[in-house]
């Protein structure tokens, strides 16, 4: 089985059908990113699709030393960027509901918990909810955020500290307003 890399560089010398493998992998986790970021669903599968239509357009600029996983992140935050700059896209506090693929690991999003800590996300500060995002729901490592972020893996440390405590600070604050 060839590492993603070496199929993008496949794909950048011009084998454009090999993209179908680097879709089937990272699809569904783009998608998610995706989700997490905008509780939208249709939203969603169109910025996945998005950034697949950029990794074509522009994938000559890969080069085969970078990480892909870094390099299609960096297009997807980058789409996400331009969409909510282009539609001036405000996160309502009402998130939709969603079930999560399972085979993905994670589980349904249905208890009021969960809602809390949805509308808790979606009031702290965006990079924070993004480094959260993708340490959490993406499983990247802090060096790899880093690299994608363009910070020192020490900032996304203390960023995701200082997102975790305004996460609690925001849970709570609704937490007690359900009440």
């Amino acid at each position: 089985m060839l590492n993603d890399e070496h199929v993008m560089q496949l794909v950048a010398e011009g084998d454009i059908k090999q993209l179908s493998v680097l879709f089937d992998r990272y699809h569904v986790r783009l998608y998610n990113y995706f989700f997490k970021m905008n509780y939208n669903k249709a939203l969603s599968e169109d910025l996945t699709q998005n950034v697949f239509e950029k990794v074509i357009k522009h994938r000559a600029t890969f080069k085969d030393k970078n990480s892909f996983a870094a390099w299609v992140y960096t297009i997807a935050r980058n789409v996400n960027v331009d969409n909510y700059r282009l539609n001036k896209i405000k996160i309502s506090e009402e998130v939709e509901i969603a079930s999560v693929d399972r085979a993905e690991g994670e589980y349904c999003e249905n208890n009021e918990e969960v809602l809390l800590l949805n509308k808790a996300m979606n009031m702290i500060k965006p990079e924070y909810k993004e480094i959260l995002v993708l340490k959490r729901y993406q499983g990247m490592k802090y060096k790899e955020i880093g690299e994608l972020l363009d910070i020192t893996e020490n900032n996304v440390k203390i960023k995701a500290h200082r997102a975790i405590k305004s996460l609690r600070e925001q849970y709570y604050k609704l937490e007690k307003q359900s009440v």
